[in-house]
């Protein structure tokens, strides 16, 4: 019963990384330039880490810090789906979302499954 267990956390660690790494390139396709510091203090100053926390890891309401493309990461932010308020032009300019991107960019994202020390076994 612990070697299925220990199987199926190997398997989900495995899934979680390698879909994390595939986002993690398709978030750097066409990004406008952005100010990654401007970014980091936006991201603190409207609430932003409250739902996916100070890193971008995730918090108690909501998931990480999407790492979709620009087009998507916008669209998100104007028009979002779920429970995550919405933030209009008067809100957050164009310049602020990709201030925001970068420092989303920026951040570590998923580690790599060799990371993972039980996967070293």
């Amino acid at each position: 019963m612990k070697t299925i267990r220990q199987i199926a956390r190997i398997a989900c660690a495995v899934v979680l990384f390698s879909t994390g790494a595939s986002m993690a390139a398709q978030a750097q396709e066409d990004a406008p330039p952005g100010d990654a510091g401007n970014g980091k203090r936006l991201y603190l100053a409207d609430g932003c880490f409250t739902c996916h926390g100070r890193a971008g890891q995730g918090g108690a309401y909501n998931g990480p810090a999407p790492r979709l493309p620009f087009d998507g990461f916008k669209g998100q932010i104007r028009n979002p789906v779920n429970d995550m308020p919405a933030f209009s032009d008067a809100n957050l300019s164009d310049k602020d979302i990709a201030d925001i991107f970068a420092f989303v960019r920026s951040l570590p994202g998923p580690g790599s499954a060799k990371d993972i020390a039980i996967l070293n076994n």
